[in-house]
């Protein structure tokens, strides 16, 4: 058996598909962000433009998160010490989840080191402590909601994405007396799009369903304290269970849930992603906790952002460029070919030092490939009139105005 031969062979087909992925060496400019350096070439450091980070709200680099980061570091050091049942707790943590119980009107929350693990961990854990558990999911459901309904060993629906009627017909379909949980997201992060959230705690009241609501893209953005589309659409209360990010609008790194005590204990109690990985560091919390309790203040870099997103979908449609239909924060510009969107991207950031990593499966499916941007409150027209200019002009080179 010749192992390094598969392996070859298996990253081959990759870069036959144009789906291999290359990270690209950059540093963020303390308090100058968009604006990056790229290690990627032989010249040293070039300035670039960030368009493609989830820190959409430039939390990452605001004054009160980082001071709070460097308090904790300097007052309790670095690490957590290990899992939070064995010197990993600290009252940091309890500070945040309060917060965080609070941000989505519910009695608890709960911390894990992701927003993968949050998903995994919960999901797999919820369908093995109900009896016969079915889980009812969005075919557009991320990759970690994805994992943890298969983890849980559970039998599993998919329903069309966001289709509320064929939703009912897979819930009419089975044993009212069998434990249910519909599991779908309020922002599709790729192609920007918002669920009927009521529709669906319609449903789930009308069949004693649970609801699992994955709010990543959504926890800071929207809403008046940044509760996520739950709270805009004064929907938070209908949910049994609301999952977070801290690594996106917030600006830092971790992910958590929202629901009652009860759950809250069964999940910390039940959960192995939970039980056995080393929690958070105190620093991170720190920086999470301040940057949470901003945004329940301050609506300012939300409405920047919105502005921001707003402008470029109307300069990439005036310019004639594919951009997608999208009513969130997500601007994505359609290219339907992995090699091409590679090599957009590669022209991109060698000739116009814009930095945007090309979308493909199976993050999407398989002809829907695309560059997806994120502007936030510092991106300013300018930059983003360079950015559209920039476009056109690959456009045109690679003559994709004609193949469309």
């Amino acid at each position: 058996m010749n192992y390094d031969q598969i392996f070859e062979a298996a990253i081959d087909r990759l870069h036959a598909e144009g789906r291999y992925r290359v990270f690209i060496d950059i540093l963020r400019n303390k308090g100058a962000y968009p604006n990056a350096r790229c290690f990627h070439g032989h010249n040293g450091p070039k300035p670039i433009t960030v368009w493609c980070s989830n820190d959409y709200l430039a939390m990452g680099q605001h004054p009160k998160v980082i001071e709070a980061m460097e308090e904790a570091l300097h007052n309790v050091g670095a690490g957590s010490g290990g899992t939070r049942n064995i010197g990993g707790n600290t009252h940091y943590h309890i500070q945040l989840e309060e917060e965080l119980a609070d941000l989505h009107g519910k009695d608890s929350a709960l911390l894990f080191t992701s927003g993968y693990v949050s998903n995994d961990a919960t999901l797999s854990t919820l369908a093995r402590i109900l009896p016969g558990c079915i889980i009812f999911s969005d075919e557009l459901n991320h990759a970690s909601m994805i994992a943890g309904i298969r983890n849980s060993g559970c039998e599993k629906r998919v329903f069309r994405h966001n289709d509320v009627e064929h939703l009912e017909e897979l819930l009419a379909a089975e044993d009212p007396d069998v434990p249910k949980l519909i599991a779908f997201e309020s922002v599709y992060s790729m192609d920007g799009d918002v669920a009927p959230i009521h529709a669906i705690c319609d449903l789930a009241d009308k069949y004693n369903a649970l609801t699992y609501l994955d709010e990543v893209h959504a926890v800071g953005m929207y809403g008046a304290r940044g509760g996520g589309i739950s709270e805009r659409d004064e929907a938070a209360q209908r949910l049994t269970i609301v999952e977070g990010t801290l690594g996106k609008a917030f600006g830092v790194m971790g992910g958590y849930i929202a629901a009652d005590q009860r759950i809250i204990d069964v999940i910390r109690s039940y959960a192995p992603g939970f039980i056995f990985t080393t929690s958070l560091s105190p620093v991170l919390v720190a920086g999470a906790l301040a940057s949470v309790r901003h945004l329940k203040q301050s609506s300012e870099e939300r409405d920047g952002q919105q502005e921001a997103a707003a402008r470029l979908k109307r300069l990439f449609a005036e310019a004639g460029l594919p951009v997608m239909q999208s009513t969130t924060h997500i601007v994505p510009l359609m290219v339907g070919d992995p090699i091409k969107a590679k090599r957009i991207s590669d022209m991109l950031l060698a000739e116009y030092g814009v930095y945007v990593q090309p979308i493909n499966f199976p993050t999407v499916p398989r002809g829907t490939e695309r560059l997806r941007f994120t502007p936030g409150p510092s991106h300013d027209e300018a930059m983003m009139r360079d950015l559209t200019s920039a476009l056109v002009e690959i456009w045109d080179r690679l003559e994709l105005r004609k193949a469309a």
